[in-house]
């Protein structure tokens, strides 16, 4: 069908199909049309899902809740991996726990046979953005950690997603099996690249995502690849007042390897970011640091790009070492690839995002939206919650351990406003707004749209023949390789802090 509407149009809209970019964007709109002519087919029978998640909605935002108040680091959420747990066992679901030598990581599986639909979730918070669900700055006490990324919504929304299309399952309704993935350390650990090396997404049809945001969107973007290294220097004390000669500053060694990593920035291709924390630098002024450590991200849209930057980045460590007369030890931390689109994917959760989004702030909350932009560089307005943007071709400044996924099964995602519109993510304003209804609203929509996409695939095996061919065309000339050194595990302490 598709390919005889492309060769009318292309017979009769010439001029157009020389614009690749609206060829594409007439291809969109006809395949759109087919996705909600099938999905209001099934609207009926969506229902049942929805009304399992709307049931569930007080026992989800508790998980959420108690996720976001324990605000776990990476590859220690114990409390948080063992709640989604035991919320999927319970749910009749056969749950495997610690997978991939990862103690927080699980894989949880409901039905048999194919297709299997994946849903991904993560846990993890980040470090210095503990905050109240207040619209003004307020660490929480004795929390140096916060959901500024809204992880804990994104796995209880997806637990309560599988658990619902696991219903539909047992019911007859749906032939196939639906699995969970609650994944850790998402924020620099890199879980599911172990998760992919295990071999444990190689039979899935197809993995669906979400990620809390300032608006909707969905479509088919990619992302930044990255690499993360620790480099750690060591030297040798004295008094830096008294005997300086007799001191070797493992300070100075960062220092030089930040000014030589400044240097590089312009003898690098566009789109590369190079980052960075200095994570030990000394106790007092007057002690020569006989430690120091700095800790790096390199990130660029190609992951063979990344890896000849990151070489480079190692070389400006090296230089430090050796001109301070330091030694030098590196543990690198592995990294992420690209997220790899499914354009086919991506439409069907583009048509349920579209047709399910009913965000609307209530007094409550828009008393808190109003006071929040008070507080943000940017103010869209308050009402695009209820916008669905389509971003596809983008290419997201951020990475994610789902573009290791994606190489390897056909994979799409998409996002719901769950902050205040303007809200940069790792922000105390996202960590706010995720303890607050606001989340809570999002959230909710996310999981609907998760079973109504799952729903569809299950419906729909010409769909999912399509997702996998597409997948095999972009595949074909690109061989997946993960960011990893030979034998790597994970690394299991990256939050834990320096050891000298």
């Amino acid at each position: 069908m598709r390919a005889t509407t492309n060769q009318a149009f292309r017979s009769n809209h010439g001029v157009m199909m020389a614009n690749p970019l609206a060829s594409r964007l007439l291809r969109l709109t006809l395949f759109n049309a087919v996705l909600l002519f099938f999905s209001s087919l099934a609207y009926a029978d969506k229902q049942a899902l929805y009304q399992s998640i709307n049931a569930r909605a007080d026992q989800t935002w508790d998980a959420a809740q108690k996720i976001w108040q324990w605000a776990e680091p990476g590859y220690q959420e114990t409390q948080s991996s063992a709640l989604l747990a035991s919320q999927l066992e319970a749910a009749g679901f056969q749950v495997v726990r610690g997978v991939a030598e990862m103690p927080t990581a699980l894989v949880a599986s409901f039905g048999e046979g194919q297709p299997v639909i994946a849903i991904l979730g993560e846990y993890d918070a980040l470090p210095g953005l503990s905050q109240e669900p207040v619209p003004q700055r307020a660490p929480r006490p004795n929390s140096p950690y916060g959901h500024a990324c809204g992880h804990h919504l994104f796995g209880a929304a997806s637990a309560s997603a599988a658990i619902a299309v696991a219903e539909q399952i047992r019911a007859g309704a749906l032939r196939g099996t639906i699995r969970f993935y609650g994944c850790p350390a998402e924020e620099g650990g890199s879980g599911k690249v172990f998760l992919v090396r295990a071999g444990l997404v190689d039979d899935c049809a197809a993995v669906l995502h979400w990620h809390p945001s300032s608006r909707n969107s969905a479509g088919d973007p990619t992302c930044l690849a990255r690499a993360a290294a620790k480099f750690r220097f060591y030297g040798r004390a004295a008094h830096a007042g008294a005997s300086p000669e007799l001191g070797r500053s493992a300070l100075d060694a960062v220092e030089l390897t930040n000014h030589a990593a400044q240097l590089l920035r312009e003898h690098t291709p566009d789109m590369t970011r190079i980052h960075h924390v200095i994570t030990a630098g000394g106790g007092a002024p007057n002690i020569v640091p006989e430690f120091a450590e700095v800790f790096y991200y390199v990130r660029h849209p190609k992951s063979e790009v990344v890896r000849t930057l990151y070489e480079r980045l190692l070389l400006c460590a090296k230089a430090g070492a050796l001109a301070t007369e330091t030694k030098l030890e590196v543990e690198y931390l592995g990294g992420t690839v690209e997220l790899l689109p499914n354009e086919t994917l991506a439409q069907v959760t583009l048509a349920n995002l579209r047709e399910l989004c009913d965000l609307e702030f209530d007094a409550e909350q828009l008393q808190f939206a109003t006071r929040m932009q008070a507080t943000l560089e940017e103010n869209p307005p308050l009402d695009s919650i209820r916008e669905v943007r389509d971003a596809g071709g983008s290419t997201r400044k951020g990475s994610t351990d789902v573009g290791d996924v994606s190489w390897v099964a056909p994979t799409t995602g998409f996002s719901t406003a769950c902050w205040v519109p303007g809200t940069p993510g790792h922000s105390w304003q996202a960590t706010a707004a995720g303890g607050t209804t606001i989340a809570r609203d999002g959230m909710q929509l996310a999981a609907r749209v998760l079973a109504a996409t799952a729903y569809d695939l299950y419906q729909q095996p010409d769909v999912l023949t399509a997702a996998r061919e597409e997948h095999q065309n972009r595949v074909a000339n690109h061989q997946y390789q993960a960011l990893l050194e030979d034998g790597q595990k994970p690394p299991l302490d990256y939050r834990n802090a320096p050891a000298e």
